[in-house]
């Protein structure tokens, strides 16, 4: 009876197992991770201050790999953009190192992405650089919204499907469309950037019908609050358009953000009545966004089912950097490393952007010097593009320029006229400073809730001001006054241009002007000067062929030596009111 019984065991257990072999396993569990505008921090060192950080590639790793060691459980390790620029260690081999294969694509490849979205500062880099880094990847780069004008098609890959255990996940790509207001058209030419609601609602239609998925996902290389710089939920080609989609097109399970930095976890309800979960991170590989999905399968119906879908957002630092990974990139970091170690010239004396935030400073200053011998241009303009950065007196080395100039941008000269840059500074500090009524008033713009108060980020802590810091554009060439005691629109007094002649609003004037700002950025040519974004282009009357950043270490390293001053060309009035609020608004901001 025993020996029966034990042989009438061993053949069930035969054939369970038999069947569990042929049959997917009747649920499952499904990590999706996302990093996004990681901006080069692929190892956690920070080569621009020269000391170690607590964020990096390299702690993601460790963290997904212990993932994957989980029985049961399947990863699906996807990337939203901004990763070939902000960093040397991407900058070095985007122009510098143009042979090799590239870092950032042997990191990605390393750690087994399965799937990425292009951003808008991937695409700042420029054809040769982005064309060549999508070759040398092992995974799809996807953008359904960026159309090559020479086929109709998508210039990227649209959508990939990717399985895991028996589950088939569709992810959809698309890219913010606000690409060309920021950079110049040579380095997206021959693309174009196309409304992310529309793209949705023509794709998931496509990819149900001929994938069939058991989960859709959308990777979007763009933010939650579409009502960002003035846009509405109407807005065509909204630059934050990845609520709406969630909201107004049917079919997604999770989708996946980025662009606006911010970390992002909830659930909204789309025009079904389904619930979607909206998921992102921080930058810099602060925070990964991690989507846990539990499928059940019906082996009856012989289909997928879902289970719940969980969000949450996981800090990377506690994690120590992947031994391996290190040691595979350690040498190129060096050799980076070297690089920004390079002297460039002196500097006679320490300088700060913090002063920067308030008035004349010899930060801002010395790009405008720069910049009017750079083009030979009758004004500049330019903004504090550090929030809180110094570069000490003595040597200066490449690393610095990182933090005197922190994009990619071109140097465009622009023909103006003398009403269109009254127009710009006038929007400029229009959002820029408070209208002060007493000295006891704040001198800076900050966001304030119903009551008057201060708004703090909630992601960060720190206090918000209504405009971002990289949009308070100053002038050089022209003396003026800001007077801030009167509304916005009405505090700008252009005096005489520096060289002591007449400034007249009807003439025109050439302007230097970083290429962000010259396609729009910001909405000061715009908005503040009235200049239709489809003219801005015609305005261009000469750019740079590489970046600005470039030139200028060029210019120190013919100067050998520079000494920063203030060129003593605006200030801003009544002065007594202005000391007063420099004084708090600088303790609120820096705490000292």
């Amino acid at each position: 009876m025993k020996k029966y019984l034990v042989r009438k065991a061993v053949l069930l257990l035969t054939v369970w197992l038999s069947v569990s072999v042929l049959l997917p396993a009747q649920s499952i569990k499904i990590k999706l991770v996302e990093t996004s505008d990681v901006h080069g921090a692929i190892v956690p060192y920070d080569l621009v201050n020269d000391t170690s950080m607590n964020s990096s590639l390299a702690q993601v790793h460790t963290y997904t790999s212990m993932l994957r060691r989980f029985p049961g459980q399947k990863v699906v390790l996807l990337d939203n953009g901004d990763i070939l620029q902000g960093d040397p260690l991407v900058y070095y081999y985007n122009y510098v190192d143009t042979s090799s294969k590239h870092i950032y694509a042997e990191a990605m490849n390393f750690m087994k992405y399965d799937a990425a979205t292009i951003g808008n500062h991937d695409i700042e880099t420029g054809h040769n650089v982005y064309d060549k880094f999508r070759s040398e990847i092992n995974f799809p780069w996807l953008a359904a919204n960026a159309i090559d004008t020479g086929t109709g098609e998508p210039y990227f890959t649209p959508y990939t499907v990717i399985e895991r255990g028996g589950v088939k996940i569709a992810v959809l790509g698309l890219v913010t469309p606000g690409i060309p207001h920021w950079l110049p058209e040579i380095l997206w030419e021959g693309i174009e950037f196309e409304d992310m609601i529309e793209t949705a609602k023509k794709w998931v239609p496509l990819i149900k019908e001929k994938e069939n998925p058991d989960l859709l996902i959308g990777l979007f290389h763009s933010g939650v609050d579409y009502t960002y710089g003035g846009e509405t939920a109407g807005t065509y080609r909204n630059e934050n358009a990845s609520r709406l989609i969630a909201e107004q097109v049917p079919g997604f399970d999770v989708i996946f953000v980025g662009h606006d930095h911010h970390g992002w976890n909830y659930k909204t309800v789309n025009s079904s009545g389904d619930s979607v979960l909206v998921l992102g991170p921080l930058s810099r590989a602060k925070t990964v966004a991690v989507a846990t999905v539990l499928m059940d399968y019906d082996s009856v119906s012989g289909k997928w089912t879902k289970g719940s879908i969980t969000g949450e957002i996981v800090d990377p630092s506690k994690y120590k950097a992947d031994d391996h990974f290190m040691s595979s990139f350690i040498m190129k970091l060096n050799i980076v490393h070297n690089y920004v170690s390079e002297s460039l010239g002196k500097i006679t004396k320490t300088i700060s952007t913090r002063q920067a935030l308030f008035g004349p400073s010899e930060f801002t200053d010395l790009i405008h010097t720069f910049q009017l011998e750079k083009t030979g241009a009758d004004i500049s303009f330019t903004a504090p593009l550090s929030f809180d950065a110094t570069i000490d007196s003595g040597w200066i080395h490449v690393r610095d320029m990182f933090k005197l100039y922190r994009y990619e941008n071109f140097l465009y000269t622009m023909e103006l006229t003398g009403k269109e840059i009254k127009d710009y500074l006038e929007y400029s500090y229009g959002k820029w400073f408070n209208q002060m009524k007493s000295a006891e008033d704040h001198l800076l713009n900050f966001r304030k809730d119903e009551n008057g108060n201060i708004i703090y980020s909630e992601r960060t802590g720190s206090p918000e001001l209504e405009q971002r810091y990289y949009n308070f554009s100053s002038a050089a060439g022209i003396n003026y006054l800001v007077d801030v005691s009167k509304p916005a629109g009405e505090r700008v007094y252009i005096t005489s241009m520096t060289n002591g002649s007449l400034f007249s609003e009807k003439k025109k004037y050439k302007v230097a002007v970083s290429s962000y700002r010259g396609n729009g950025g910001g909405y000061l040519l715009t908005k503040g000067a009235g200049i239709p974004e489809e003219e801005l282009p015609k305005r261009v009357l000469s750019s740079t062929d590489k970046d600005l950043r470039y030139y200028m270490m060029k210019w120190i390293e013919e100067k050998k030596t520079i000494t920063p001053v203030k060129l003593k060309n605006w200030r801003v009035i009544p002065i007594d009111w202005w000391k007063i609020g420099v004084n708090k608004d600088y303790k609120i901001l820096f705490g000292e």
